[in-house]
């Protein structure tokens, strides 16, 4: 009867061991995806971030980053613990899993509190952005922020086209009586903005803020689910890792 029960207890360890290396590939294959989805918020929608007042996006999105580059090292650790059978490991592991899990849950916190309140930031920089520091110089990455934007978005100005009738650009000889920079026409040609009409500039109602907003908070609830996710897979594996150790350390009285 001692004897079943010992190779009943060594089933389960070993039923314990399988779950935890599935476990650690899908932890693994996580912390890829949460590093990607953060690394390209950063490097491919970069030239947007500059049109909010705080950093707090950019750092959602380095918190992810650093949360991913964790998660993939302590799934080979988790690996090498299991292997091993120590408690000593497992508790480690344990561990690094618990404060991952709290990097994750804090920066998917984060990002949802910032998407409560992203609208109102963008309305007020993004206008005084275009009003103040479109083409003036030393604002040459601005400028070409905002074009990029206009271009990519199909809309001029912050609120509306009209906007430009009040910013320092228009009212510059730069301007070259442009009542509008060039990326707001449909089709881009040399001073295209002197020209206000809706067969030739993008006049979309209520500017570029709703379509950078929409686009913005996109980003920041994939941030926000990608991290609560993994965070929550992270229990499953901080359990099966209790129920491990327990059985390994029955195994030693």
């Amino acid at each position: 009867m001692a004897q079943w029960k010992s190779e009943q207890d060594d089933w389960l360890v070993v039923y314990l061991k399988c779950l935890l290396f599935i476990f650690n590939f899908l932890f693994w294959a996580g912390g890829l995806a949460v590093m990607a989805v953060g690394v390209w918020t950063l490097a491919e929608k970069s030239s947007y971030l500059g049109f909010l007042a705080s950093s707090t996006f950019a750092t959602s999105a380095c918190i992810v980053i650093s949360a991913g580059t964790l998660v993939m090292a302590t799934g080979f650790l988790g690996c090498t613990a299991v292997l091993s059978e120590q408690r000593g490991c497992l508790s480690m592991y344990f561990c690094l899993l618990f404060v991952i899990f709290l990097v994750e849950l804090v920066s998917g916190v984060l990002a949802h509190m910032y998407y409560r309140r992203l609208s109102d930031e963008l309305k007020q920089h993004l206008h005084r952005t275009l009003a103040e520091s479109y083409g003036q110089p030393g604002a040459s990455e601005v400028t070409a922020s905002v074009d990029r934007l206009q271009q990519d978005f199909k809309c001029c100005g912050s609120n509306s086209s009209a906007d430009w009738q009040h910013s320092a650009f228009v009212h510059s000889q730069e301007a070259q009586g442009r009542r509008v920079p060039d990326s707001c026409c449909k089709t881009v040609v040399a001073r295209c903005g002197q020209r206000v009409h809706p067969s030739n500039i993008y006049q979309v109602e209520g500017g570029c803020v709703p379509r950078l907003e929409q686009f913005l908070a996109d980003h920041l609830l994939l941030l926000g689910a990608v991290g609560i996710g993994v965070a929550c897979l992270q229990i499953c594996g901080m359990i099966l890792t209790c129920c491990l150790h327990q059985r390994l350390q029955q195994h030693c009285y």
